[in-house]
């Protein structure tokens, strides 16, 4: 049996925002072809980074998460949807998603930084004990 990794339910967060993100566009029959298409695209790259992500982690699927999140923040203004509900949705959706992507490469990095501490400090040996005190 495979054995998860504990950040991996931040993966799972990040897929239920980009489910709810995938079937936004349908409940805002007034936004743009413009944000129709980046929250599709946007929902379907978080989905299959997020998906890579629990079945062999690597760094640069976090990294790839935190700049979606971040093209998600910036994206109304750059394709020309802002002061929209599909902003809103944008901008928050996007937030959280940079957010637990951030989590998570602090979570890793800092748990390499305790493995590698825990490595390079020598184990106490019965020889290196002073036995007068």
């Amino acid at each position: 049996m495979r054995k998860w990794r504990d950040e991996s339910v931040l993966d799972i967060y990040n897929l239920l925002l980009a489910s709810v993100l995938l079937i936004l566009p349908w409940f805002l029959v007034r936004a743009s072809e413009a944000a129709r298409i980046d929250l599709r695209v946007s929902a379907a790259a978080i989905i299959c980074l997020s998906l890579a992500a629990m079945v062999g982690f690597s760094y640069w699927e976090e990294w790839a998460n935190l700049a979606i999140g971040l093209w998600l923040v910036a994206s109304p203004w750059l394709l020309g949807f802002a002061h929209t509900r599909a902003m809103h949705f944008a901008i928050g959706i996007g937030a959280a998603v940079a957010f637990l992507a951030g989590i998570e490469l602090f979570l890793r990095y800092e748990a390499a930084e305790r493995q590698s501490v825990a490595s390079a400090t020598p184990a106490a040996s019965p020889a290196n004990k002073n036995p007068a005190g």
